[in-house]
């Protein structure tokens, strides 16, 4: 039986070049099916439908990595049956019920104060902080390109609710960044227990992991696969 394809989801603030790094590292450990989908950002349920019908298209067994705010996308778009997994990596992973607003207001990230709504409802990290808030220990050049192509959401997604977590009914794995400033570190330990996910890493990383520790990530992507 063939591999499942890896389909990669991207969070607010980015698109799905954000998992550029990690689409290079998977690609010399001799993974190649793999597809990144672009997200609109516009609501959880437009999200996860346009998640459903990339992981549709595919056909075969799908394995699915979100980032950041695309752990709840999975986590909503995940019960198809050709779906064998979850990956979390920094991620929002929440149970029936709750949106990454409510998980967020637990434990409010070291970056909150840097996030400004504009007039068309739309949530944007300031540029001038968005190296401090989102990706630390990325260069200032890199950080400088994903804060000038940063893709904001409508902010209402935030109170967006899961009906019926896919991570309680598919194995999962989960990464948690210990320097994470838009996802408090408390908040991803609390959500990648109770997952009772089948591995969970911790890396001493920003919320940009996928960009600043791609292989690490890459390494437990291809652990998912089996």
């Amino acid at each position: 039986m063939s591999k499942p394809t890896v389909v990669l989801v991207h969070g607010f603030w980015g698109g799905a070049a954000h998992w550029g790094k990690v689409i290079v590292e998977l690609a010399r450990k001799g993974i190649k099916d793999v597809r990144a989908v672009e997200l609109p950002l516009t609501s959880l349920a437009d999200d996860a439908e346009r998640t459903r019908k990339m992981v549709a298209q595919v056909g075969g067994p799908v394995l699915l990595v979100g980032h950041s705010y695309g752990g709840a996308v999975i986590t909503q778009a995940g019960n198809q049956a050709n779906v064998t997994g979850l990956v979390y990596i920094a991620a929002f992973a929440p149970d029936a019920g709750e949106s990454p607003g409510a998980l967020t207001q637990q434990h409010p990230p070291v970056a909150a104060p840097n996030l400004a709504p504009d007039s068309d409802g739309y949530l944007w990290i300031k540029a001038d902080k968005f190296h401090e808030s989102f990706c630390q220990d990325l260069s200032a050049d890199e950080a400088l390109v994903m804060a000038v192509t940063q893709k904001a959401p409508l902010a209402s997604t935030f109170g967006d609710t899961i009906v019926d977590p896919a991570w309680k009914h598919k194995p999962s794995w989960y990464q948690v960044s210990s320097q994470d400033h838009m996802i408090a570190p408390a908040n991803q330990q609390m959500m990648s227990a109770r997952l009772k996910a089948r591995k969970v890493i911790t890396l001493d990383a920003s919320h940009a992991s996928l960009a600043s520790r791609a292989k690490e990530v890459a390494a437990l992507i291809e652990e998912a696969l089996g």
